[in-house]
């Protein structure tokens, strides 16, 4: 399981709508290596400004790469954690995410980093198998 889901919070499910904050907060105590991640990078995007910030160390073992991988590959908590930062997320081989702002003036740059050419470029051997 991705997510380790409160009896409250599956309840809201089966009823129906999920409340946002309980889900993000869920994200966030079964996530907490891809939640720091994230947090971190909009962090540095709101200190140093930019048009975006990203992270290029790979993680720490094998779980934490699955935590990425969970939080960027799940339309939904990829799009809650978008809404809650306030920001759009981006994610280049197995650890390289990045933050970029919500305003249009970064939209040409967001382009260029998700591009077909960006993913060819940023691969290595060495991350062949993460």
């Amino acid at each position: 399981m991705s997510l380790d889901v409160s009896p409250a919070l599956l309840e809201q499910a089966e009823r129906g709508e999920v409340d946002e904050a309980a889900f993000v907060d869920c994200v966030r105590t079964s996530l907490p290596y891809a939640w720091e991640m994230i947090s971190s990078l909009v962090e540095r995007l709101k200190e140093e400004g930019g048009p975006f910030a990203d992270n290029q160390t790979p993680p720490p073992d094998e779980r934490a790469r699955g935590q990425l991988l969970r939080v960027l590959a799940s339309d939904a908590i990829r799009g809650a954690l978008q809404r809650h930062f306030g920001v759009r997320l981006a994610f280049q081989n197995c650890h390289r995410v990045a933050v970029f702002p919500q305003d249009p003036s970064v939209d040409e740059t967001l382009a260029q980093f998700t591009s077909v050419r960006s993913q060819v470029l940023n691969q290595s051997p060495e991350l062949r198998d993460c």
